[in-house]
């Protein structure tokens, strides 16, 4: 079966992370398909709004470390696969609704700050981990979680990259509704067909707008955390933190 279940209806593109017994973690293929998906949704007239969604236990544990390294996950012309996706993600010009449960972590905090509703279920945990890899931000967090979330609580969730639940998320913002964990996906889906049924152009034009004033700033800053990212993936602390990973161990970041 594949990770990611693509099902189309009443005008709802919905994309499912199934990879359950991963965490959801995604790996290369995931994001060539989702961005593939949403490539085609874009200029599809009879896709009118997308979901992502996961499973009421997990929506993703992140980057599949060990196929992360296996190939280039940056790339120069921008062509990566995730690069590609978080492309798709700021630039896609209908609505995208998330259903968020269980662990959201690096790329599955990220990515939300480009949907324009996301719902979780009360067992929701958020993490940017990335300094905790010896990394740094991507998707244009660096950007949209300080005017999202405030200075202060960004810096806390970016530079601690501990988690936090679905009250602060609502909080600050980033959410739009706490629910049951077995109810977040049936409930993108009703707000999902709300939206497919009303005037897309409207819709369309509406989101527009409310992008409109940071578009170019965020297609900026993605592009400089992307160039940043790249070269601290190659960097002493980032290779430590892997290998810590993969022998199960703390890393070491003495000196570093």
């Amino acid at each position: 079966m594949s990770d990611i279940l693509i099902d189309h209806a009443d005008g709802v593109l919905t994309l499912t992370l199934n990879r359950v017994e991963k965490k959801n973690a995604f790996t290369q293929a995931m994001y060539t398909t989702l961005a593939d998906a949403l490539d085609a949704a874009a200029t599809d007239a009879t896709t009118r709004v997308v979901v992502i969604q996961g499973h009421a236990t997990v929506f993703s544990a992140g980057n599949d470390l060990r196929d992360f390294l296996s190939g280039p996950p940056i790339s120069g012309d921008g062509a990566s696969p995730v690069q590609r996706f978080i492309a798709a993600m700021a630039q896609f010009p209908k609505p995208v609704l998330a259903a968020v449960c269980g662990p959201a972590v690096g790329i599955g905090t990220t990515m939300l700050f480009h949907c324009d509703l996301v719902y979780a279920g009360d067992n929701a945990a958020f993490s940017m981990p990335f300094v905790n890899l010896g990394l740094c931000p991507e998707a244009g967090s660096s950007l949209l979680a300080p005017r999202l979330m405030g200075y202060h609580r960004a810096a806390e969730a970016l530079l601690m990259g501990e988690p936090f639940m679905a009250e602060a998320a609502l909080e600050v913002g980033l959410i739009n509704r706490i629910v049951p964990p077995t109810e977040a996906n049936a409930l993108a889906q009703t707000q999902a067909r709300k939206l497919a049924a009303k005037p897309s152009a409207s819709v369309i034009e509406t989101k527009r707008l409310l992008k409109q004033s940071q578009a170019a700033e965020v297609t900026q800053r993605i592009a400089e955390e992307f160039s940043s990212f790249g070269r601290m993936l190659q960097a002493p602390a980032a290779r430590e933190a892997i290998a810590a990973f993969t022998e199960k161990r703390r890393p070491d970041f003495s000196g570093l």
